[in-house]
């Protein structure tokens, strides 16, 4: 009903207003009735002359998380690749009030209690837009009648063992009893969390001042700062790069390791999708690598870029003139690429001797884990470039021939 009801209210308003609206029908696959409702949203768009995208996801790590909570992330997800710059949805006052409670009763902190914003902007992908957040439910239901509006229940949203559907229909109709506002009165809790988080946030945005670069933050500074302050500035760094936020208690272990170990210590945190790394006083935050099978081999015909998704890049080859690859080497040759197994070795200066890949890499100031996911350019068994480091003597592009320089191109540089 309120998803009928906001699209109602916005074919209405982009028929009288300079307003481009589509409209997308997300299919979790998880009701039997999947399909039929799918079908339901392409008449109803249909009816309307309003183009619907349909798009099937597929839920992960329900074990993990549970069902709600991976249906979310994979329609989210979805939401994030539309080409569109606001995507409307149709939460209410009584989702906001609901939202709350449920945060409250997991041990949210502000951020969490602060429920759900009218206009949020993800890190990537279209705004979120809630423009019924300060409407009931029951207004909601009142336009639907009025409008004589059709649509379809999910049978799921009276299933009590849902947490959400057991305060819906168990919890609040008792509170209502004893407490009638309670839709505005926790809507404005809600609100009043909001402006406490948009108040840690300023903090955070003070401490993190010449600290804080792209995915990179100085252990220094969160060593200088209170407990309170330093979980509020390592917070505010995740939640900057689109990382799902982590309990008080997670942010408290992830200080004490990234600031008391050692400093030669080879830190590794986990949280969601993502690796938190200390390296040289700074904390690294890097999306979870892809696995690589044992002994990985990718061949390359140069004729292309290459893409490496296990490495998060692509490698290109240019022509240059007295630089690069010597172009003669390179007639018939075959190319391919593998990560550092051991034991490689590389002699990139003509003027002095062979040396290991490991010294090389160590002198680079390389981080270590980056040390294991380069791509290393092999002819046959030969070793001829490594990025960063250079290219084999034997195989430099002489002065005034032909040469074709290889460049790897990270997906997340830095």
């Amino acid at each position: 009903m309120d998803s009928v009801v906001l699209f109602d209210v916005l074919a209405q308003l982009a028929a009288n207003h300079r307003i481009r609206l589509s409209a997308v029908h997300i299919n979790h696959r998880i009701s039997p009735h999947a399909d039929a409702w799918a079908g339901a949203c392409a008449q109803l768009c249909s009816e309307r002359r309003i183009p619907l995208e349909i798009r099937t996801v597929n839920l992960a790590n329900i074990a993990e998380v549970g069902l709600e909570a991976a249906a979310r992330k994979a329609r989210y997800a979805a939401f994030a690749e539309l080409a569109v710059d606001f995507i409307a949805l149709a939460h209410h006052r009584d989702d906001q009030a609901e939202t709350l409670l449920l945060q409250l009763l997991r041990g949210a902190g502000p951020k969490g209690l602060a429920a759900m914003p009218t206009l949020r902007q993800p890190a990537s992908g279209p705004a979120l837009l809630r423009p019924l957040l300060d409407h009931d439910r029951s207004e909601i239901q009142a336009w639907a009648n009025a409008r004589q509006l059709h649509w379809i229940d999910d049978e799921s949203n009276t299933d009590t063992r849902h947490a959400r559907n057991f305060l819906r229909h168990d919890v609040l109709p008792l509170i209502a009893t004893r407490y009638p506002a309670w839709r505005s009165t926790l809507a404005r809790s809600a609100q009043n969390m909001a402006e406490a988080t948009e108040l840690l946030d300023t903090l955070a945005a003070s401490d993190a001042a010449d600290a804080m670069l792209p995915r990179r933050l100085d252990c220094a500074r969160l060593a200088a700062l209170t407990p309170p302050r330093a979980r509020n500035l390592l917070r505010y760094f995740l939640s900057r790069h689109g990382v799902p936020g982590a309990s008080r208690e997670r942010l408290a272990a992830m200080l004490d390791q990234l600031i008391a170990a050692r400093s030669d210590a080879g830190i590794l945190l986990e949280h969601a999708d993502w690796q938190m790394r200390r390296y040289r006083g700074w904390v690294y935050l890097l999306p979870t690598p892809m696995p690589i099978a044992a002994g990985q081999r990718w061949h390359w015909d140069a004729s292309a870029p290459l893409a490496l998704p296990e490495l998060a890049g692509q490698l290109q080859l240019s022509a240059h003139r007295g630089n690069g690859l010597a172009v003669a080497r390179l007639v018939g040759a075959k190319l391919n690429v593998r990560v550092r197994q051991g034991g490689e070795s590389l002699r990139p200066d003509c003027l002095r001797p062979r040396r290991s890949l490991k010294n090389l890499l160590q002198e680079s100031a390389l981080p270590p884990w980056q040390r294991d996911r380069l791509p290393l350019l092999f002819c046959g068994d030969t070793l001829v470039w490594v990025p960063g480091i250079g290219i084999e003597c034997d195989w430099q592009a002489a002065a005034d021939n032909p040469g074709l320089a290889p460049r790897w191109l990270p997906d997340n540089p830095g």
